[in-house]
C-alpha cells in the first residue's frame, strides 16, 4: 500500500490539500499518512522553509503532496521558496503538466497537450550576485540533467501513446546553454528509439512555442523545455484547461514524487472556504498514476472530476460558483467515485 507525506503548505494549501487527501482515502481506504510542515509560515516559526524532518519523511514515503507556498517578493535573509528547496534537496528533475480540456470550464475543446520541465537547475539554480549597481543572474545547463529530462519525456510519450515530442529552446540567441540542452534531448531520444516506434522530434523556438500555446494549443502533443521557459509556459497554456485554480502537476524523480497544485496561496481567499480543492485532487490522480502505476485510480478519481465539473459547481477560470464551497464540491467528488 503506498504511503504519502502531506506538507499543506501555506495560504489556502491547508483548504485543498485535505480534500484531495479524502479522496485518495476513498480509493486506497489502507493509504497511511504522515503530516510535515513546510513553507513561509514554517519559515517565520522555525527560521527555516523546509526541515530536515519534513525532507526525511518524503524519502521515508516515497511520495508527497504539497499545498502552496507563499514568498515574499523581497529577498528575505536565510529564506528560500519551500518548493524550490523540496525539488532541489529530493532531485525531482522533472515537473509535468498536463493540460486537456475539461468539461463546461475549457475555452476551447480538443487541448491535451504536456509539458515536460527542467526542474532543478537553469535560472533557477540560485546563482545570483551583485557587482555594485549589476545584479547578475547565472543560468546553468548540464548534460546530465538535459539527459535525464529527455528520458523522463520518453516515458510519457511511451506510456501516454503520444506521437510527437517538441524540444522548445532559445538556441538562437543563448547558442551555448540552449544549444547543449537542445542537442544533449534531441541525442538522447533518437539514441532510445525502439525499432517500429513512429513518434517524431521537432524543436520550436520558446517564443514561437509561447504563440502556439495562446492561438492553436491543440496543435500540440508534448513539448520538453528548461526550467524558467516551462514554468512561464505551463502558467501561459493552464486557461485551456479551466484556470490555475484547476491545474495539477507532478514534480517526479527517479525515486520520488511531489504532486503539487499550481495555483498559490490565495491570501485574499484563505480562510474564505471557497478555494477550489480539483487541482489538487487531479494532481493526487497523478501521483497515483506515474509514481505509484495505478492508472486504473487515477482514471477513478479523473472521472469524478469530470462529472462534478459537468455540474457546473466550477465556473471557467477555476473558481467555485456562487454558493459553492471548499466541502460542498469535495463531497460531490467523493460522491462520484
Amino acid at each position: 500500500m503506498p504511503k504519502l507525506c502531506v506538507i499543506p503548505g501555506d495560504g489556502i494549501g491547508r483548504e485543498v490539500i485535505p480534500p484531495a487527501v479524502e479522496v485518495l482515502k476513498a480509493v486506497f481506504p489502507d493509504l497511511e499518512t504522515i503530516q510535515v510542515p513546510a513553507g513561509w509560515d514554517c519559515f517565520l516559526e522555525r527560521g527555516i522553509s523546509v526541515p530536515e524532518e519534513t525532507l526525511a519523511a518524503v524519502r521515508a514515503c516515497g511520495a508527497a503532496l504539497f499545498g502552496a507556498v507563499s514568498s515574499p517578493s523581497r529577498k528575505v535573509e536565510g529564506y528560500r521558496s519551500a518548493i524550490l528547496v523540496l525539488r532541489q534537496s529530493l532531485d525531482l528533475y522533472a515537473s509535468i503538466r498536463p493540460v486537456r480540456s475539461l468539461p463546461c470550464v475549457s475555452p476551447k475543446p480538443g487541448v491535451n497537450l504536456v509539458i515536460v520541465r527542467e526542474n532543478t537547475e537553469g535560472l533557477y539554480a540560485g546563482r545570483e550576485r551583485r557587482e555594485g549597481d549589476t545584479a547578475i543572474a547565472e543560468r546553468v545547463i548540464t548534460r546530465r540533467a538535459s539527459q535525464r529530462i529527455a528520458l523522463r519525456a520518453l516515458v510519457l510519450l511511451r506510456s501516454e501513446g503520444r506521437r510527437r515530442l517538441t524540444i522548445v529552446h532559445k538556441a538562437n540567441i543563448l547558442p551555448v546553454t540552449d544549444g547543449l540542452f537542445r542537442d544533449t534531448v534531441r541525442e538522447t531520444l533518437e539514441g532510445q528509439r525502439q525499432a517500429g516506434e513512429e513518434w517524431t522530434v521537432d524543436e520550436l523556438l520558446v517564443d514561437t512555442a509561447a504563440m502556439k500555446i495562446v492561438s492553436e494549443p491543440e496543435r500540440l502533443d508534448a513539448l520538453v523545455t528548461t526550467n524558467l521557459f516551462g514554468d512561464i509556459l505551463s502558467d501561459a497554456a493552464a486557461p485551456w484547461g479551466g484556470g490555475m485554480g484547476l491545474a495539477p502537476s507532478l514534480n517526479w524523480g527517479d525515486e520520488l514524487a511531489l504532486a503539487e497544485p499550481v495555483h498559490g496561496s490565495a491570501p485574499d481567499i484563505a480562510g474564505q472556504g471557497i478555494a477550489n480543492p480539483i487541482g489538487a485532487v487531479l494532481s493526487a490522480a497523478m501521483l497515483a498514476r506515474l509514481s505509484w502505476s495505478l492508472p486504473e485510480a487515477a482514471d477513478r478519481i479523473e472521472a469524478a472530476v469530470s462529472a462534478v465539473l459537468e455540474t457546473g459547481l466550477v465556473l471557467p477560470g477555476g473558481r467555485l460558483a456562487d454558493g459553492v464551497t471548499t466541502e460542498a464540491l469535495t463531497k460531490a467528488v467523493l460522491e462520484r467515485l
